[in-house]
Formats: C-alpha cells, sequence, structure tokens
C-alpha cells in the first residue's frame, strides 16, 4: 500500500539557530544573496537567519536557546517588555513559517548547526512514523555514500526539545561537526551543503512525480543523556577519556573507559547493553551537564512514497 502524500511547497532553510554555528550562517547569507544553487522548480525555498542577534555577537543565544523554545507554553506567551529575546524571535519564526502544528505551517525545514563533537554529517529526525521524511534519509544516505550520514532519532517519551525546525510539517535537523565554535571549516561547510542539495534533489524527484519504494534505514535513537562525573559542590572531577573522546557513533560497551579523573582514575560505563555515544564532549552542553548522549540502534522502515493522486491531477 503506497503512502500518497502532498506536495512539498515551501522550504525552509534556517541558519544561524546558534550564533556561533557558522557553517549555517555563511550558506544562508550566500544563498540570500545568490540562490542559483538551492532553487528547485514549483518549489519556494526560502534561506533565514534565525538568531540574527546572536549571529551578530557570534555567541550561541543572547538569553536562552532558541533551539529549546518552539514550546506551547513559550509560543503563546504574552510579548512583554521583559520577555526573553529568543522567545519573542521564536513566536517571529512561528508566524512566518507556521504556525506550529497548522495546516499552514512549511512543508519543510532544513535547520542548519554545527557541533565540536566528531558527529560527521548528521542528519537528526524527530518522528519515526515520518515516511516522507524517512524516505529523504534513505536517498541522501544513497547520493552521499560511501560517505557516512548517520541519523539521529530524538523522539523520547521524556526529553522533549521543542527545536525551531518543528514548526515545519517536516523538521530536518543537519549537524555537522567537528567544528570549533565560531569558527568556519571548509571540510565541514561542504558536508553540509551537499546534504542540503541532495535533500532539496529528493523534494524535487517528490513533486515531479517519481514514486520511492519502501526502505529502511538504520538510525541512533536517543536513550538519554550523561552528566560528567561532579564532586557535592556541583562541580566537574572526571572529564572524557581519551579513548571515547572522538568516538561518536562508535559502541561503548560494558567496562569500557569512559571517564577520568584528575588523580589519573578511569572511570567505565557500565551499562547492561552496547550503547552508541554521540554528542561527545560538545562544548554548548557543558551548560546543560550533558557529557555525551547515548543511543541505541534501530530500524527505520517507511512505506512506498507517492504524490497524492489529486496532487498529480494540479501539476
Amino acid at each position: 500500500m503506497g503512502c500518497p502524500c502532498a506536495r512539498v511547497r515551501r522550504v525552509g532553510l534556517f541558519g544561524g539557530t546558534h550564533g556561533n554555528e557558522l557553517s549555517g550562517v555563511l550558506l544562508v547569507r550566500h544563498w540570500q544573496q545568490d540562490g542559483a544553487e538551492i532553487q528547485r522548480a514549483g518549489v519556494q525555498v526560502k534561506p533565514f537567519l534565525t538568531n540574527p542577534r546572536a549571529v551578530e555577537r557570534c555567541t550561541r543565544y543572547i538569553d536562552c536557546d532558541l533551539n529549546r523554545v518552539f514550546d506551547p507554553e513559550s509560543l503563546g506567551r504574552p510579548v512583554v517588555e521583559d520577555i526573553p529575546y529568543e522567545v519573542r524571535r521564536a513566536q517571529e519564526i512561528n508566524h512566518i513559517f507556521g504556525p506550529k502544528g497548522s495546516d499552514d505551517a512549511y512543508d519543510l525545514i532544513f535547520d542548519l548547526h554545527n557541533t565540536t563533537s566528531n558527529m560527521g554529517g548528521t542528519i537528526i529526525l524527530e518522528n519515526s512514523r515520518d515516511d516522507f521524511t524517512i524516505q529523504m534519509v534513505h536517498y541522501i544516505k544513497n547520493a552521499l555514500a560511501p560517505e557516512p550520514c548517520p541519523a539521529l532519532l530524538i523522539e523520547h517519551p521524556s526529553l522533549k526539545y521543542a527545536t525551531t525546525r518543528s514548526v515545519a510539517k517536516h523538521p530536518v535537523g543537519v549537524e555537522v561537526g567537528p567544528q570549533p565554535q565560531g569558527v568556519a571549516r571548509a571540510d565541514v561547510l561542504e558536508k553540509m551543503r551537499k546534504i542540503v542539495k541532495h535533500g532539496l534533489d529528493f523534494v524535487q524527484l517528490f513533486n515531479e512525480g517519481k514514486e520511492f519504494p519502501p526502505c529502511t534505514i538504520e538510525v541512533f535513537k536517543i536513550l538519554e543523556k550523561v552528566d560528567y562525573p561532579r564532586n557535592k559542590n556541583g562541580e566537574i572531577i572526571a572529564i572524557i577519556h581519551p579513548k571515547l573522546q572522538d568516538q561518536d557513533w562508535q559502541p561503548l560497551k560494558n567496562g569500557d573507559p569512559q571517564f577520568l579523573t584528575l588523580d589519573g582514575e578511569v572511570i567505565p560505563y557500565q551499562g547492561d547493553c552496547t550503547v552508541y555515544p554521540t554528542f561527545i564532549n560538545e562544548a554548548a552542553y557543558y551548560e546543560k551537564k550533558q557529557a555525551f548522549v547515548k543511543t541505541e540502534k534501530i530500524k527505520l522502515t517507511a512505506k512506498h512514497l507517492r504524490l497524492s493522486v489529486s496532487e498529480q491531477s494540479t501539476s
């Protein structure tokens, strides 16, 4: 049984959600001046700088993390003088690209991020049942092969992200590293650019009526966040072990080195099952008390995907 889907008419390309993650900032600014490479027939593609004040200061955010305030409470908060800048900005973005959860929302948003972790070119998914997005990730992975393109699924019963891109019907995060904050590396920028290109190519093929057979992709599903060991004052007393550093997506088994104290003591991982850490030693997550994220490998399947018949007749 096929999965008929509506034509993709509007796509947002977000950069600068965090103002010191420069690949997306530079690409969006470039595309705003010259959008030839992102144009696709029959699709409005809008490059957009999401947090201009943070970009101007080359800092992650001004008052609070823009990528965590797209929840109903923040989006519905009265606009008063002392409202945090990012909450006000979230409401503006929701007005332009949403409203979130409505038929009027943008079809697809790629939100472009950098990480200081060794994650390569990662695609972040929010919904394990979104056939369109799973099919698109399958297409992008094949287009980039043999270069790896890990997919991270952040769907979780208790960890709620309320991301900037969640305004769209199909939200997609693009997370590329390693890259220091406030720095632009050509190899990292090029990886991000390729992911966006292949994603837009998929949209064009889908809109033209190409059918995509059922597919399966491997994803890393978030399990839990792991904090650094701390003393009774809440101060960090151990750092990521050298054998774990830069080993994003690699298996971490019971007994493997995890942290190293300043006294030289190794703190091993203790767990019943093998996990796959990512966002290892991410600079931005020290304030969030997060040393890395534990994930498990799972498979996601998507049904046969095609343009709905009513859409085909109007093309």
